[in-house]
């Protein structure tokens, strides 16, 4: 009866979501409430000083000459620069040639055999959670594909959609490899530590362990919500429900196209391998390392190459193709789908660069941060409040990086002078950071994920993903934050040392 009445407030959220005007026009509208907003919060003097003490944060009047500065000088360079849209426009060509040569039907088919219909969630939310080690790939391969992987296997698309989403969003900051992300988040937790303990450092691995046995636990979570109520609640819906499930055997791979892959997979391999293994690798980053390799930088590049050749290959050796030349009007039609994601994408780029500007995110971190500082409470406690807290300022801030260079400093000196290590600090900050991502369309990646769902349903919109990813959201707030305080409470290594 309970989930009963649960799914019914997800069809009432989805709703109410839905009745908001379409995505790009809804940027449009928030655009001018910054604006606004700006402008009122310059007028009341709203001002806070930055953690250090070394400088003021005021709010900017963008209503003002400094707003039409920016708006005739950065509106370009706002689309242009905008992470998600470069991202996506190439990481999509090299998947278009691949889904229209035929080569990620058959893949997508095999999978579906391998791994079995009920497995499939598991299995993608496992993927998503993995592709955090090449930074925001994911978002850009891993979310489509899975749509097209559960239409496969005769399921819901957007359920697929949305278990990847969950996983690689959701679980941004669990995984079995130490990447770059994690480079990012302990430096800034060093350079706030020293502040208090001049010489000390948060080691890259200071969360391995936790982060480590929070890759399970978050592909269970993701799984077994899918599995109670995004699948079950999908399928019951005639608007997202798909028509008829699709025949694996008629999407086999040709013997001939799948060799030619999979000796292109092994040279591509070969050539990674050759060049991160050695000490001296020629593809090894600044003082050899991993992590910052031209390969790792460059992921969604190499992802595009190897998913466009790939392609090219499967239909020229299976004669899907005559040339290699019809590869140019697969591109041309990749590009006519992106259509309505580029058109959102340049007014999404627009708000977040005058929300930006107008310095509110900063000012309303920094006076938050401030009422938390004030509370008394016990380590753990105190934590699964920043937690909540982070999570909070997630649905306000979407960088992860921007808003732990801004929370570091504050939190990590603090409860590092009320006995609690930075490394504590660091691990509950992943959590918060993360579990709330897939929930706010302040996220730079939540309208792309909304355009990769309108594939499968024209007309889902905010209100369509806000309630396919709530039960995620909250089954990682809850699952995750009492992972953390059962660790915390047993005193368990967060990492080794």
């Amino acid at each position: 009866m309970a989930a009963t009445r649960f799914l019914r407030t997800l069809d009432r959220i989805e709703t109410l979501g839905n009745r908001l005007p379409p995505p790009a026009w809804l940027f449009v509208w928030l655009c001018g409430i910054v604006l606004v907003a700006s402008a009122i919060a310059a007028g009341l003097g709203w001002q806070a000083t930055w953690p250090d003490g070394s400088k003021t944060i005021t709010a900017v009047n963008l209503i003002s000459l400094v707003g039409l500065n920016h708006l005739f000088n950065d509106t370009v360079t706002n689309f242009t620069s905008f992470a998600p849209v470069g991202n996506v426009v190439v990481a999509m060509l090299g998947l278009g040639l691949a889904e229209r040569s035929g080569l990620l039907a058959g893949i997508l088919s095999s999978l579906v055999r391998l791994s079995g219909v009920r497995a499939l969630p598991t299995v993608v939310a496992l993927a998503g959670v993995l592709s955090s080690i090449a930074v925001d790939a994911g978002y850009v391969v891993v979310i489509p594909l899975a749509g097209l992987l559960f239409q496969r296997a005769g399921l819901p698309p957007l359920a697929g959609i949305a278990c990847a989403f969950a996983g690689v969003s959701g679980g941004f900051s669990a995984n079995v490899l130490i990447g770059p992300v994690d480079a990012l988040l302990a430096g800034i937790a060093s350079e706030a530590l020293q502040t208090v303990k001049p010489g000390a450092e948060v080691a890259v691995t200071a969360n391995y362990f936790f982060m480590l046995a929070s890759t399970l636990w978050v592909t269970l979570i993701v799984s077994w919500v899918n599995h109670q109520f995004v699948m079950p609640r999908l399928s019951a819906t005639a608007s997202t429900a798909i028509n008829a499930p699709v025949e694996l055997a008629d999407s086999r791979l040709h013997r001939g196209g799948a060799r030619a892959v999979l000796l292109w997979t092994l040279a591509v391999l070969a050539f990674a391998l050759a060049g991160l293994l050695p000490a001296d690798g020629f593809l090894r980053g600044e003082d050899g390392s991993v992590t910052k390799s031209p390969l790792i930088k460059g992921v969604v590049v190499l992802v595009a190459l190897y998913a466009g050749i790939a392609g090219i290959l499967y239909a020229r050796v299976s004669q899907r193709w005559a040339r290699s030349s019809d590869a140019v009007p697969a591109l041309e039609e990749t590009l006519k789908t992106l259509a309505s994601y580029l058109v959102l994408m340049f007014f999404a780029a627009q708000f977040v660069a005058y929300f930006q500007w107008s310095q509110i995110g900063q000012l309303v971190a920094i006076t938050g941060a401030e009422q938390l500082k004030a509370m008394d409470w016990s380590p753990v406690v105190l934590l699964l409040m920043f937690v909540l807290f982070t999570v909070t300022l997630d649905l306000l801030i979407g960088s992860a990086s921007a808003k732990w260079a801004l929370m570091a400093p504050i939190f990590i000196p603090m409860f590092f002078l009320a006995g609690i290590p930075a490394e504590s600090t660091l691990a509950a900050y992943r959590v918060g950071d993360s579990v709330a991502n897939i929930i706010t369309p302040l996220m730079p990646y939540f309208a792309m994920v909304v355009a990769f769902a309108q594939r499968f349903e024209p007309k889902a919109g905010i209100g369509t993903l806000m309630a396919m990813m709530l039960p995620y959201s909250l089954a990682l707030l809850m699952g995750w934050g009492g992972l953390l305080a059962l660790w915390l409470s047993l005193g368990w290594p967060l990492g080794p040392g």
